[in-house]
């Protein structure tokens, strides 16, 4: 298995190619798009993003299968996935050498949340925390700038961390899906 320093020159070069892209002004903001929908008698989420499909369902303690991560699950996996990538990008533009990489993200999910006499309970995970565990012949020094430059370039570490405005709504009738057919 090759190292992840053969890959950082990879990503090095399309990092700078992305920079130079920016600088001639050929970089505009990107629209995000994801879209749920549920399958009738399962309650399976088939999450579509651009050309990939992700399925989420629940737990059977929580009326699923089991056939995928549920939302909570999903959110660490996310988490953990943007400071991989976030670490590796830092560390192509930094060139610190790292030979292999994992993050762990844990966190607490309570299906108590609301519940009669559990009112008070959050509904949303809490004490969301990551490990990386890193392998590099860099200086401790430089892990710990890696760490500062990762903790400050994150987008979904700081979407988390941030206070941010959600807002949405309701459209009663055919889901959008059924409206582009």
């Amino acid at each position: 298995m090759a190292d992840i320093d053969t890959y950082l020159d990879e990503k090095r070069r399309a990092l700078a190619a992305r920079e130079a892209r920016i600088r001639r002004g050929e970089v505009a903001p990107v629209p995000l798009t994801a879209r749920a929908t549920v399958e009738g008698g399962s309650g399976v989420r088939r999450i579509g993003i651009r050309r990939h499909a992700i399925v989420s369902d629940s737990a059977p303690d929580f009326a699923g299968f089991d056939l995928g991560p549920g939302s909570p699950e999903l959110q660490l996996g996310v988490l953990g996935s943007c400071l991989a990538h976030t670490i590796l990008i830092q560390a192509a533009w930094q060139e610190v050498p790292i030979t292999s990489l994992e993050v762990e993200v844990t966190g607490t999910f309570d299906p108590r949340a609301g519940a009669d006499g559990f009112e008070d309970i959050p509904v949303h995970p809490q004490d969301l925390a990551y490990a990386v565990h890193i392998d590099s012949p860099a200086e401790p020094a430089v892990i710990e700038a890696l760490h500062v430059r990762v903790e400050k370039a994150c987008p979904i570490l700081n979407l988390l961390r941030l206070p941010q405005t959600v807002s949405g709504g309701f459209v009663q009738g055919r889901t959008a899906k059924e409206n582009d057919a």
